[in-house]
């Protein structure tokens, strides 16, 4: 990464240890993953935010350089990971940013821990459980999330083949013009590399009605402001319709979505300049000094 000098650092958080990367100075800005990605799919943005942010970039727990206990991988326990980590730095509230299913993470944060939360920003998700009426259908396959809710045979299948695995996804979730170079996707083998932390990265959908369950029991007012975003030719159609029923039906007093056009899904790596200016002007909907 070029720009300010980030450093790898480690906690001990809810019985687990997280990794996580830091730097910059300011407000704190937290960054949470999709899958099948690592703190690394920030690698282009956090340059840019720290000019102005604090940033930390962490891994949940199973993925990367933190640690992968059994257990653990519903939405609100990682998301109590990530509370911990907030508190024992000492930079809270905070601007968080969840992608894929680091947006359930960010949500129910949010959620648990309001106090914690400056501002919020999904991305590219569906919210488990929260599915809009009158939102349009998602123009992309989206077979893999039964695929990786079946106990077990998910770990057998992909294990050894993960470069060929994930370059599916990358190839199908970003526009022609963007490609994820084979070094970057070997990052991500790394990061996923062992049958411990494919367990985890599976389990983290296999805890999908659980996640939901917990969405479903939230609609309490919650005063956090909050963007949904998403590419044009994945989610993003869909976010308005979602904005729309959390304001009616789960408490959310401050919401808005944005579309990011002729986009797809990885837009930390396909849109970094323009999600870095997102992230930014959200942040000052919270107070960003």
């Amino acid at each position: 990464m070029n720009g300010p000098e980030f450093a790898s650092e480690s906690a001990s958080v809810n019985s687990t240890t997280l990794h996580y990367e830091r730097g910059g100075e300011g407000p704190t800005v937290l960054l949470i993953h999709g899958f099948p990605q690592d703190w690394y799919e920030w690698r282009h943005v956090m340059p840019r935010l720290a000019r102005r942010f604090s940033v930390v970039a962490v891994d949940l727990r199973g993925v990367g350089g933190s640690a992968a206990p059994a257990t653990g991988y519903d939405a609100a326990c990682m998301a109590t990971d990530v509370a911990e980590l907030v508190e024992g730095l000492a930079v809270g509230p905070v601007h968080v940013v969840g992608h894929d299913v680091g947006g359930w993470v960010a949500y129910a944060l949010a959620r648990l821990r309001p106090e914690l939360v400056r501002t919020l920003l999904v991305m590219e998700t569906l919210l488990p459980g929260i599915q809009p009426a009158d939102a349009p259908p998602v123009e992309v396959p989206l077979w893999h999330g039964g695929f990786h809710m079946v106990p077990e045979l998910p770990e057998t299948l992909v294990h050894g083949r993960e470069a060929a695995y994930f370059r599916y996804f990358f190839d199908i979730g970003t526009t022609p013009e963007y490609v994820v170079t084979d070094e970057e996707i070997e990052h991500y083998v790394t990061a996923y590399g062992d049958i411990a932390r494919l367990h985890a990265a599976f389990e983290m959908y296999r805890a999908i009605p659980e996640n939901a369950a917990f969405n479903d029991a939230h609609r309490t007012p919650v005063d956090v402001p909050l963007l949904l975003v998403g590419g044009e030719q994945v989610f993003g159609p869909g976010m308005p319709h979602l904005a729309k029923q959390l304001r009616a039906e789960y408490g959310w007093t401050d919401v808005d979505a944005a579309i990011v056009a002729g986009a797809r899904h990885y837009l930390p790596e396909e849109r970094p300049g323009e999600i870095a200016e997102l992230i930014e002007t959200h942040a000052q909907r919270g107070g960003s000094s």
